[in-house]
């Protein structure tokens, strides 16, 4: 349903995917989604606000599920349980943010609204009139008489996700672009200014530096969340076809320590590493659903950086599918002190059940990630962890292992 702005419709559906879209393209600023959770028409506190830094509210009521490219479409999409909302809250405001430009550069930016359960389009509305505008509130949930509505609202700010934010309450850190982001598996922080910081790795500009972020000690979480559009086809898989249930991805991790040691990190063979002791890289656990508050993670204890010289962060199906065609994935890189970094996956185009994600460098004692985002496909009774050591050079001798 194409509504017009300041138009409202009925939402039927305990839970809802609210899709943020537009086209992309080389010239074209990238935009992201945000949900503020109000009550008397401000957040509560800053944990109120959803949004990349802050994936998931403490409630379980809304989500940020994270973006995806397929072609030249981009979305980016947040999912809102309306039946775990609190009483408190009366309306959830749907908002967007545009990096690198105003949106009078984004073309076809819309939000639809879908039901959760069945894909069903609910909602949608297209935003024309944007010229100078960074942010905007393109619609909103809110409760009128015990059911939950949907409203177009259409409207912008020059100021930014922080301008738009403190709008409604939120405390922002300045400057934008030097933040801690929280773990993706924990709540959000509900005291202390909400940073608005991130690095986003692309084709043309591959690499960052840690230091140069701030990421140079503690904790840093690397997490794979993924979303499949449809089942998948193409090569199949282990049964002709798979579904985000039964679909098991692993994340992995081939590491060289600076005294020459080798090894793997990986669920397979219970290979889950230690944080602090060699190699100073631990798998959390092992994730079927994709979600980006648990999905993979793999967490890189950045006070022993100077014994690592290279980490190559990896990911391979174990069962479920023979291709990631049609796996729609995003990485987070995200470092106690310094921005986020995050990129997303190129579409599959080939028999691939392996993907090298991020390869991070000790660089004089600084750490380089660069993003990989590279299928391969295995020669025939070969490996997809011994085919990663061979694009990379690793040198390893590999043994069968099972979970």
């Amino acid at each position: 349903m194409t509504m017009g702005k300041g138009t409202n419709v009925a939402v039927p559906a305990s839970a809802v995917r609210v899709e943020l879209g537009w086209r992309g393209g080389p010239a074209v600023p990238d935009a992201d989604a945000s949900a503020l959770l109000l009550a008397s028409g401000r957040v509560r506190s800053d944990a109120d606000f959803v949004f990349y830094n802050q994936p998931a509210h403490a409630s379980g009521a809304v989500r940020h599920e994270g973006k995806t490219a397929t072609g030249g479409a981009v979305t980016d999409t947040l999912l809102v349980d309306l039946a775990r909302v609190e009483p408190a809250i009366e309306r959830v405001v749907l908002a967007a943010s545009a990096d690198g430009g105003a949106f009078g550069r984004v073309p076809g930016l819309y939000i639809r609204v879908l039901d959760a359960a069945s894909g069903a389009e609910l909602a949608r509305f297209d935003s024309t009139d944007a010229t100078v505008e960074t942010a905007f509130v393109l619609g909103e949930l809110y409760r009128r008489q015990g059911a939950w509505k949907f409203r177009a609202v259409g409207q912008g700010y020059d100021s930014g996700l922080a301008g738009l934010a403190t709008d409604y309450g939120i405390t922002v850190d300045e400057p934008e672009r030097a933040a801690p982001p929280p773990m993706p598996t924990a709540p959000p922080a509900a005291s202390g200014p909400v940073r608005l910081t991130k690095v986003t790795l692309t084709k043309a500009a591959p690499s960052v530096s840690l230091a140069k972020q701030g990421g140079t000690s503690g904790a840093m979480r690397v997490n794979l969340n993924w979303e499949m559009r449809k089942q998948l086809g193409g090569w199949g898989g282990r049964r002709g076809r798979a579904s985000a249930r039964d679909l098991d991805l692993d994340l992995c991790a081939l590491y060289e320590l600076t005294d020459g040691r080798k090894g793997v990190v990986q669920a397979l063979g219970n290979a889950f590493g230690s944080l602090h002791q060699p190699p100073y890289i631990h798998l959390d656990g092992d994730d079927r659903t994709g979600a980006v508050a648990t999905g993979e993670n793999l967490t890189i204890n950045l006070d022993h950086k100077n014994a690592l010289r290279r980490v190559l962060i990896f990911v391979t199906i174990y069962e479920g599918a023979r291709s990631f065609a049609d796996l729609h994935a995003t990485v987070t890189l995200a470092p106690l002190g310094g921005a986020p970094i995050d990129f997303s996956l190129d579409e599959c185009t080939v028999p691939s059940p392996v993907c090298a994600l991020a390869l991070i460098t000790n660089d004089g004692g600084d750490l380089t990630v660069r993003r990989e985002a590279r299928y391969l496909v295995p020669d025939r009774g070969v490996s997809p962890q011994r085919t990663v050591d061979r694009a990379y050079g690793w040198g390893m001798d590999w043994t069968p292992g099972r979970k």
